[in-house]
């Protein structure tokens, strides 16, 4: 009994140790492979925050997709297995394939991963891709013909920038079951960080590009802004409307090539700017009815530690309507050539009479050498007025036409130009009348020489564009502010031929309102929008024959202006006309 007892004890302490033996081994494994595991993780993180350091040391500020995928993809060997790493975007004028061979494989191989990849595409983007758009790149190993093993392991990542698939990463090889989830799911984030990085960059630059829109689309001349590629990333309202696509949404290069119709090369101007880092300005260039100078610009940003450098990030095209300047320039030259005729004539009359004179009174005749004399006078007269105009115009546009307002009599300066204007009136056989308001002040701040001329170049219009039998008046009133028109000329003993706007007056201040009135042939629409021009005359036959500069209005109005008041004309063709002017009482004293 003892015996069986010693035996069975001896028995399980032997089991007992072996049993131990087996435990510690099987723990002993166990931590190895989860120490070998923790060290692929470990590695993997390694590989992880290595790249993506490299990527924000090499990237910067960078939005180049292809530049951040060519250092994503030139460090994947590090931590994984593959005969070949591509990568496919979609590019402006192309889809970009770029494959890396890390061994030597078929051609049949590369064509099988690009098809691939344009089938991911197409069912990403829901959009159908031809091979011929497809611009390929082949880096790394040789391909070799004799190699005709396929693509046994695959898989894409979607490249996506701000929620917008860009195109798609892949890796492949010729042996099977390769890749396993934790590397997929290593590349995957770094895919996103990356994609993270660029896409709130974008964020930045769209919120700046926002205020350059905001800037840019006030502006009267249209602009255009590319990247080096040739995109568009701004176009202002007025460019739309230049190549007439205001209403379209997205723009791209091919809307203004098509548009343009071959008048101004733009793709080429930009290339030309963006290549060769310099400015371009063109000749006029007609398009769509208006003339445009077209300025081409490269934009450049400094390069990083290099002041000096300059880095060109893309180009902008600025559209200059010149329209209105070859028409001015045009009226300009058509005003220059009238004034040298309105010279000539009397110039070369008084040169002739001059020579006659010569001979003295005797030879001449005493009433013949009178008339010469005053033809002389009149002639000179004609020409120091036309000086004096000139002059005035000058020096209204330069600011130094000098206005010295005084308390002044305005019935009195009527009434003065009304004696003055009498006999021209008669010769004319036209009547000329006078009408004042009993509430007009006694006192008006004016410059009395200034408003003269004024009145003098209404006075002398009204005549000369009235048939005889006519009449032409003067009326001079008092308005209050936000007074009604119609009730102020209803104090006056007679109404002007045509009732002023009320609309024109609605905001006028405290003033006193002088207005000539005409029973002429009136304006024509076309007429009415050339007043005030000082380089424009109104073809318009004039009923006394007399002649003049087309200055005298834009004196007028001139004067008035300095006085802080504001000028004004209705007509009705058959019907006549009224010039008014509104002077303000700011300072009037009674």
């Amino acid at each position: 009994m003892i015996l069986a007892i010693i035996t069975a004890l001896s028995i399980a302490l032997a089991l007992g140790g072996a049993g131990t033996s087996i435990y510690f081994y099987i723990k002993d494994k166990k931590a190895k492979e989860v120490l070998e595991k923790r060290e692929q993780d470990v590695s993997r993180r390694m590989f992880e925050l290595a790249i993506l350091k490299e990527l924000g040391d090499r990237i910067g500020y960078s939005l180049d997709v292809q530049q951040i995928v060519d250092i994503i993809t030139g460090s994947l060997h590090q931590f994984i297995e593959y005969a070949a790493v591509s990568y496919m975007l979609i590019g402006p004028e192309n889809v970009i394939f770029k494959i890396h061979l890390e061994r030597s494989v078929h051609q049949r191989f590369v064509n099988e991963i690009r098809d691939r990849m344009l089938g991911s595409l197409s069912a990403l983007l829901d959009r159908e891709f031809d091979k011929k758009d497809v611009k390929e790149i082949v880096s790394g190993a040789i391909i070799i013909e004799e190699l005709d093993e396929p693509v046994s392991s695959f898989f894409n990542i979607p490249l996506v920038i701000d929620e917008k698939v860009v195109g798609v990463l892949t890796v492949a090889d010729t042996k099977s079951g390769l890749y396993k989830e934790e590397e997929m799911t290593i590349l995957y984030k770094i895919i996103q960080q990356a994609s993270k990085a660029v896409t709130s960059l974008q964020g930045v630059v769209k919120a700046e590009q926002a205020k350059v829109n905001a800037m840019v689309e006030s502006m009267a001349d249209g602009v255009v802004m590319t990247d080096t590629d040739y995109r568009i990333l701004v176009a202002n309202p007025s460019v739309r409307q230049v190549i007439g696509l205001s209403n379209k949404k997205d723009i791209t290069i091919f809307d203004f090539i098509d548009n343009l119709e071959g008048k101004f090369d733009i793709r080429g101007r930009l290339e030309e700017s963006v290549k060769l880092n310099k400015p371009f300005k063109s000749e006029d260039v007609l398009i769509r009815d208006n003339f445009y100078k077209i300025f081409v610009f490269p934009v450049t940003t400094s390069v990083p530690g290099t002041p000096d450098e300059k880095n060109v990030v893309g180009g902008v095209v600025i559209f200059h309507d010149v329209s209105a300047e070859r028409s001015v320039e045009q009226i300009r030259q058509q005003f220059t050539s009238m004034i040298v005729h309105e010279l000539r004539t009397p110039l070369s009359g008084i040169n002739k009479i001059s020579e006659l004179l010569r001979a003295g009174p005797t030879k001449v005749g005493k009433k013949e050498y009178a008339e010469y004399v005053r033809m002389i006078s009149s002639d000179s007269a004609g020409m120091l007025n036309l000086v004096n105009d000139i002059l005035d115009v000058a020096k209204l546009e330069a600011g130094k036409f000098d206005v010295k307002k005084q308390p002044t009599d305005l019935k009195a300066v009527i009434a003065n130009r009304i004696d003055f204007f009498t006999p021209s009136a008669e010769d004319a056989k036209l009547s000329l009348k006078v009408a004042y308001d009993k509430e007009l002040p006694p006192m008006v701040p004016l410059d009395e020489l200034a408003i003269k001329q004024v009145l003098n170049n209404l006075l002398s219009n009204a005549i000369k564009f009235t048939k005889a039998g006519g009449i032409v008046e003067v009326f001079a009133l008092h308005h209050a502010a936000g007074g009604a028109i119609t009730d102020e000329l209803a104090r006056l003993k007679d109404a002007p031929t045509l009732a002023l706007a009320p609309e024109q007056l609605a905001s006028a201040p405290e003033s006193v309102i002088v207005a000539v009135s005409d029973t002429g042939g009136g304006i024509s629409e076309a007429g009415m929008k050339e007043l005030f021009n000082k380089y424009k005359q109104l073809q318009t036959t004039s009923e006394t024959g007399m002649k003049g500069t087309g200055l005298g209005l834009a004196i007028a109005k001139g004067v008035v202006e300095e006085h802080g008041g504001f000028i004004g004309v209705v007509s009705e063709q058959g019907v006549g006309s009224v010039f008014y002017f509104v002077l303000p009482l700011a300072q009037s004293t009674q």
